[in-house]
């Protein structure tokens, strides 16, 4: 999805709008290094709804100003809350925006995935012009590791330190003589068949085969001319391995994570599987409803099972009148005492160091 802004606003509302939700610190930080430096072309992701992007794209009314995100859930709410702007655009797709910046910002949180860190902060100094600066700042004032990282593009680095962040800046004085390929390709055996997968940082779960994925393959049979779909694909090991046991099942794979799309979209082409679709979506809703069959999800345990709650309604909605849905977790007791208030039939059934959900959705 990209969205670009259509009209001008006046810059002293973004200063002065107090409904406006407060940038985290690392972002906060980092915009105020960025308000004192150059830059007309400006790259930027966000930990937040696009605050800082937002800003720059204010005070600068001739500059052009895109601000990036992995995940369209992220991408949409910050579309919905910036300011319409002609020179803001928010996007969501795999990879930074192919086109030369001459300011890159990379706001990160210290408990981030590290590798995802280092091949963000690549590709943000690829897209820099020689002379372009990369800003790049973590909320812990105490921090080594992201500096190292800097380190690696330029020995003069500089830095702002704050008490609640620190900033770090280099400008990109020649292009990088080695760059390094994050992405990793590596096979599994479903029953009789061979299935190559390609992960990438971002993506549940880089470098191996899910556990949970597994189980869940393992619980699940398919049958001819079978409508299937997955909700949270990740990198589309599940919906590969069913698709690869029967030509005439079709699978619909679904993901807010734009990577997670590339992944299973690439794993389809490397299997040569013309029964998988795959859908970049955050809504819940997947075109027409009430026309699967079955329904499977492995949901992310945090957010206090509101996830896996908004994973069972968007099944329930897709699911025709008896379909099945299929689910993986670590913790039963939740899914033990509320799935029987969307489904019939409910179980949980151990699988493992797993538990099996399952339940069938009303006929009326």
């Amino acid at each position: 999805m990209t969205r670009k802004t259509s009209s001008n606003s006046d810059p002293a509302e973004f200063h002065t709008d107090s409904t406006k939700l407060q940038a985290r610190s690392s972002e906060q930080r980092l915009l105020e290094i960025a308000q004192t430096l150059p830059g007309q072309s400006i790259l930027s992701m966000s930990l937040g709804r696009a605050q800082a992007a937002e800003s720059l794209a204010v005070s600068r009314p001739d500059a052009k100003v895109h601000c990036w995100f992995i995940d369209s859930h992220h991408a949409a709410l910050a579309t919905e809350h910036a300011q319409s702007l002609n020179n803001l655009t928010i996007s969501c797709m795999e990879e930074w925006p192919d086109q030369v910046a001459d300011l890159a910002m990379l706001p990160l949180h210290v408990t981030g995935e590290s590798e995802l860190s280092r091949d963000l902060l690549q590709t943000a100094y690829q897209r820099l012009q020689t002379g372009g600066m990369l800003i790049a700042s973590v909320d812990n004032p105490k921090d080594r590791w992201l500096h190292d990282q800097m380190k690696t593009f330029d020995k003069s680095v500089k830095v702002r330190t704050f008490e609640d962040a620190v900033v770090y800046f280099v400008i990109k004085e020649h292009p990088l003589k080695r760059t390094r390929d994050f992405s990793c390709e590596f096979t599994f055996r479903d029953l009789d068949k061979i299935i190559r997968l390609v992960t990438r940082p971002g993506v549940f779960s880089h470098r191996e085969l899910d556990n949970g994925a597994r189980q869940l393959l393992d619980a699940v049979d398919v049958y001819p001319g079978a409508r299937l779909l997955e909700i949270g694909c990740g990198s589309g090991a599940v919906s590969l391995g069913l698709a690869a046991r029967d030509p005439s099942a079709t699978i619909h794979a679904i993901d807010s994570n734009a990577r997670a799309v590339w992944c299973t979209k690439r794993g389809a082409e490397l299997n040569s599987l013309d029964n998988v679709t795959v859908e970049l979506n955050h809504t819940g809703c997947y075109g027409e409803p009430a026309r699967f069959d079955m329904a499977l999800g492995n949901p992310p345990y945090y957010a206090d099972f509101r996830i896996a709650e908004l994973f069972i309604e968007a099944a329930v909605r897709s699911l025709r009148p008896e379909g099945r849905l299929v689910m993986v977790t670590k913790q039963p007791k939740w899914y033990e005492e509320n799935l029987s208030r969307w489904l019939e039939d409910a179980e949980v059934f151990p699988s493992r160091r797993y538990h099996i959900v399952s339940g069938i959705k009303p006929s009326i």
